[in-house]
């Protein structure tokens, strides 16, 4: 059954359609407004669906997390990193010669150019790490233009598994440059987050030492933010690529958004203030900080703008 909101504007009425969700709310279809003179205001799109999606859905009160239908706690539990990347890119769990083969794929597409890899002598050791993602990833396309097609299916599909492939490749070459250490490449012989770990602290030449049980946690933590809807980033993303723009560029505008101390940056607040806190001894001292309101501290990292009750 269709249902309408009427608004009455200078005493003329207006239907507008109501768009059921399968999940969620509800939404009134606004777009025949203009044609009477009259915007929505909605400053920072609080209440504002941008678009249809079968891809991810929330519910903050509640706590609800899901992709493609699958709560987040099944697929942290009972899936890896790789094999959610498939999930979302085709809407359903890969068999098991599927995921072989996609992760197959992606690691054959870590490796970045060693010509490519000079745009990191452009920055300096106290160069932002996220200033150089960003520049690496925009500089994606000036290897992947020639004959790309955005609406073919094949290319944004193979735009995708590239992104998947050599973003972490490039953030361990940003931390790496950081910290004035060479650059390590990735092994085919690692898994997908063993190989980020590696490629950040171990040695050239010298066998992987990560720990499995970090390389486990990293790869849950990968699931656990591998989408969230249309948040600051992927609204950037959004907005870039309706230009026709490149894909890797797009990417590129959506890692600006993220740097942010509001949305990604504020992980880089977390560990500003536990260099701050700088020893276990000085916990009880910065808590106490906390508790008083009239100290400017604040702590950092507790708390979700969207998950007000529970925190999947």
């Amino acid at each position: 059954m269709k249902h309408t909101v009427q608004i009455t504007i200078d005493g003329k009425t207006t239907d507008l359609p109501v768009l059921e969700a399968t999940a969620g709310l509800d939404v009134v279809d606004v777009r025949s407004l203009i044609s009477q003179g009259v915007y929505t205001y909605d400053p920072g799109f609080l209440s504002t669906a941008a678009c249809d999606s079968t891809i991810t859905y929330i519910d903050g009160d509640a706590g609800i997390l899901t992709y493609c239908g699958y709560p987040i706690e099944q697929l942290a539990d009972h899936s890896e990193h790789l094999e959610v990347c498939y999930l979302l890119l085709h809407s359903e769990l890969p068999t098991a010669a599927q995921l072989h083969q996609f992760k197959s794929d992606i690691t054959d597409r870590m490796p970045v150019d060693p010509q490519f890899a000079q745009i990191f002598n452009g920055f300096t050791q106290t160069s932002h790490p996220m200033s150089m993602l960003c520049a690496a990833v925009a500089g994606l396309a000036s290897l992947f233009h020639e004959g790309l097609d955005i609406y073919n299916p094949d290319h944004r599909l193979e735009s995708a598994m590239q992104l998947i492939a050599k973003i972490p490749t490039l953030a361990a070459m940003s931390y790496r440059k950081s910290i004035g250490a060479t650059f390590v490449d990735p092994d085919p012989a690692l898994g997908y987050a063993e190989n980020f770990l590696n490629m950040c602290f171990g040695e050239t030449g010298r066998a992987s030492q990560v720990s499995p049980t970090l390389a486990h946690a990293l790869d849950k933590i990968f699931i656990l933010h591998a989408d969230h809807e249309q948040n600051a980033s992927t609204s950037t993303v959004r907005l870039a690529g309706s230009t026709e723009a490149n894909p890797y560029a797009a990417i590129a505008a959506g890692i600006a958004a993220l740097w942010g101390p509001s949305h990604g940056g504020a992980n880089e607040a977390v560990l500003d203030m536990l260099n701050e806190i700088g020893d276990l001894s000085r916990v009880g001292e910065y808590v106490d900080k906390a508790k008083d309101k009239e100290d400017p501290f604040k702590l950092m990292g507790f708390g979700h703008r969207v998950y007000k009750n529970f925190d999947p």
